[in-house]
């Protein structure tokens, strides 16, 4: 599609937003707070598509979102708050900021100075904190994720993967030892340590964490599934079942080398 038709369908998706907010009694009583929900919603089942590398339903998604971002700026110009030009121009000045290296004199040999780059802008911009402007909402995977980024940004970091695995069966040990006081506090605290740390080593073998282990529960629901269902033809529901049977149906269902 060239750039032409690219600004027609924006500019009919916009009259489209206009018509609804104006004649649909739905969209009419939409609000940014009704919307916020919503918006969630869509933004999970982008991050699921993405997960299943499904194509087809990204670019649904992708639309989906679209509408929602105009759905907000048509919201922010009734409420003289601002209005969709003030979006695109306040996203395209941020850009250029932040990419001297295209827009200015700056030199960058690789990503890591892009990265380092645009964290120090940032805290020009008025950002009290490398760690600022992640959300408090985010899941605890993508935020750990997040912040050990940031802290890489300016040096807060292991030289190698090997460390960091050093870490992780440091806090393992420190865990185990919390388990063995009972203290059901220590054991909360350490176990969280650990998980930041097994995040930290998935993030030096270039692992998204986050998509990894949501990847494993598509896996575990998926063969689950299918041990109800031979549970079911053998005549049996797996509450009637013990767990050394349930055990043999499942490693079954993994020699199967079905699609996971």
């Amino acid at each position: 599609m060239s750039q032409d038709k690219v600004v027609d369908e924006f500019i009919r998706l916009v009259g489209i937003m206009d018509d609804l907010r104006e004649k649909c009694p739905w969209d009419q009583k939409q609000t940014i707070h009704s919307l916020r929900s919503l918006t969630i919603e869509e933004t999970y089942e982008l991050a699921d598509a993405i997960t299943g590398e499904d194509w087809k339903g990204i670019k649904e998604e992708l639309g989906d979102l679209l509408l929602h971002i105009l759905f907000y700026s048509k919201i922010g110009k009734e409420q003289n708050r601002f209005s969709l030009e003030e979006v695109i121009h306040t996203i395209c000045e941020k850009l250029i900021f932040r990419h001297p290296h295209i827009y200015g004199d700056v030199r960058v040999n690789d990503e890591e100075d892009v990265k380092k780059n645009w964290e120090k802008l940032k805290l020009k911009e008025g950002k009290e904190s490398v760690l600022g402007g992640i959300p408090v909402s985010l899941p605890a995977v993508v935020k750990a994720t997040r912040l050990q980024e940031k802290a890489r940004q300016v040096g807060f970091e292991w030289d190698h993967a090997g460390q960091v695995w050093d870490k992780v069966e440091e806090e393992m040990k420190e865990l185990k030892d919390a388990v063995k006081t009972n203290d059901h506090a220590s054991m909360e605290e350490e176990f969280g340590d650990l998980i930041f740390s097994l995040i930290n080593y998935a993030r030096f073998l270039q692992i998204d964490a986050e998509n990894s282990l949501e990847k494993t529960n598509k896996k575990f629901t998926r063969r689950f599934n299918r041990m109800e269902q031979q549970a079911k033809s053998n005549g049996k529901a797996l509450s009637e079942m013990t767990l050394e049977e349930m055990d043999a149906i499942w490693d079954s269902i993994k020699k199967q080398k079905l699609q996971d």
